[in-house]
């Protein structure tokens, strides 16, 4: 599985941003997906996640409310919309997908075996 991102950028405060992930392969549909983030000099963090169908999803308590995480399987595509952004949430974010048909703990990053190249997205106050 290959991963390419999209979608970063600079954004106000109080805006928002729709961070995309593009997957290659066909076992996409069959693989956990979660979206991390790394702010400068701090360790890369869980931000939100979701199950191979889209039935569970998982959020950080610093971005529940504010962002949403979803997938469409059709397009090999995962979303991150993110709104009400914070200059906090300046991060480079990462995309991730665990081995397809595993289910494992969805906010722990050692469980995620593909990732892709991060993009910057920073929040100006």
């Amino acid at each position: 599985v290959q991963l390419q991102a999209s979608g970063g950028g600079l954004v106000q405060a109080g805006g928002s941003l729709r961070l995309s992930c593009a997957a290659s392969g066909r076992t996409f549909s069959s693989s956990a997906m979660a979206w991390f983030r790394q702010a400068p000099g701090k360790e890369r963090e869980f931000v939100a996640g979701l199950t191979w169908n889209g039935g569970s999803t998982y959020y950080a308590d610093p971005v529940e409310g504010r962002f949403t995480i979803s997938r469409d399987n059709a397009k090999n595509t995962v979303y991150l919309q993110t709104s009400s952004l914070k200059p906090e949430d300046t991060a480079v974010y990462y995309c991730a997908a665990q081995a397809p048909f595993y289910a494992l703990n969805p906010r722990a990053a050692e469980y995620y075996a593909y990732w892709g190249q991060g993009i910057l997205v920073t929040v100006s106050s």
